[in-house]
């Protein structure tokens, strides 16, 4: 993988740039779709094409437990096994074992959980989590790491920093033991941690970084933590991270704090929120969010947002959308999430001619004095 910066901003420390896979070329910053259990839910591959995305995120554990990584190697890898082209990002399975399971038991060996489905027991340790995500093929993929929640104490915190960094060694160990399976490279990201404690997260870089050959990622915020300690971080982040290598935000996902990380030189996000949000009627638009079973819409022949080009907004009114949600009609959920992934997709790609073009820092301090005004952006 190659990572190259094509235009900083001369305010801030945003960049956009290029990551280069063997599958596809990105365009940073960069939004990647959750395609968790190797689909982007209602929307297929021809969807994700049209809106340029170049790069999908799928996970390590939902895969693991079904359909099971040997029936996608057997199908030829995710990429095969999901019909898609461009490149994929795995989660590593580690936050999943920490959040969803049933119940779990960690030590250095690994973690003994139960399934969150059928309550059948496991045990992922780093190298089965590496040989999951060899078999899936994906081009860049995690670190099996711990992480703690983001209110978790100082001590628990410690010991998930040493744990992370004593996994990340014996996930190197097993790739360097063992090829890819694909005709195609695979990239590992180290994860940082430490919580909101910068001196454990200058620890958790200090003994990661050496080991990281082009890519990081900032694990251990957006769980639960306050948003201005996260802030703090993804400042002391840019402060202390590599400049050549692409840096990934992981987990999330608001507009605000899209705009907010890449002025402190984020270039990779992902987050459930457009498309889970869709699911629920939640739509994102320049105005703000909105609430489409809101009664206010049921005779607003108007599209969701004036402002937007996509198959959605160029179709459909928010009456009718409306009305496809009161009665639970699936082909909601489909137009909901075109619209709120191309809401993602193009405020990316305007952060990215913003940057290139000098102006960034200025539109977004107008974008956050504009969108902080609005609930839930």
């Amino acid at each position: 993988m190659k990572f190259s910066i094509t235009s900083s901003d001369q305010i801030s420390s945003a960049r956009s740039g290029i990551i280069e896979t063997q599958n596809s070329v990105i365009k940073t910053p960069v939004f990647m779709p959750i395609a968790t259990q190797g689909s982007v839910k209602t929307i297929d591959p021809d969807v994700l094409y049209h809106l340029n995305s170049q790069i999908i995120l799928g996970n390590t554990y939902h895969l693991y437990l079904r359909p099971g990584y040997e029936i996608i190697h057997k199908s030829g890898g995710l990429h095969s096994f999901m019909n898609w082209g461009n490149s994929i990002l795995t989660d590593s399975g580690g936050f999943q074992v920490f959040s969803l399971a049933k119940l779990n038991d960690i030590s250095d060996d690994g973690v003994y959980f139960q399934s969150h489905l059928d309550g059948s027991k496991h045990f992922l340790t780093p190298e089965l989590s590496m040989e999951i995500q060899r078999n899936l093929g994906s081009d860049i993929i995690m670190a099996f790491d711990e992480c703690p929640d983001g209110k978790a104490d100082r001590i628990l915190i410690d010991k998930a920093v040493a744990r992370s960094t004593l996994w990340f060694n014996r996930c190197k160990k097993y790739l360097n033991d063992n090829a890819p399976l694909y005709d195609w490279e695979q990239t590992l990201f180290p994860i940082i941690q430490g919580g909101i404690f910068p001196d454990l997260r200058k620890k958790s870089t200090n003994e990661l970084v050496s080991s990281s050959n082009c890519g990081i990622a900032i694990g251990g915020l957006a769980v639960g933590e306050e948003k201005n300690a996260m802030n703090d971080i993804v400042s002391l982040m840019d402060e202390i991270l590599p400049n050549e290598q692409p840096r990934y935000l992981m987990g999330v996902g608001r507009p605000t704090d899209l705009v907010q990380s890449i002025k402190s030189g984020i270039d990779m996000f992902d987050c459930v929120l457009p498309t889970r949000n869709a699911r629920n009627g939640q739509l994102f638009t320049s105005i703000g969010i909105i609430n489409i079973g809101n009664n206010k819409h049921k005779e607003s022949f108007e599209p969701i947002d004036p402002d937007c080009n996509c198959y959605t907004c160029k179709n459909f009114s928010r009456a009718y959308l409306r009305h496809l949600f009161n009665i639970k009609e699936m082909v909601a959920f489909r137009l909901a999430t075109i619209h709120n992934l191309t809401y993602y997709m193009t405020l990316m790609k305007t952060i990215r001619k913003n940057i290139e073009l000098g102006i960034f820092s200025k539109w977004a301090d107008a974008f956050l004095s504009e969108m902080i005004k609005h609930k839930g952006m």
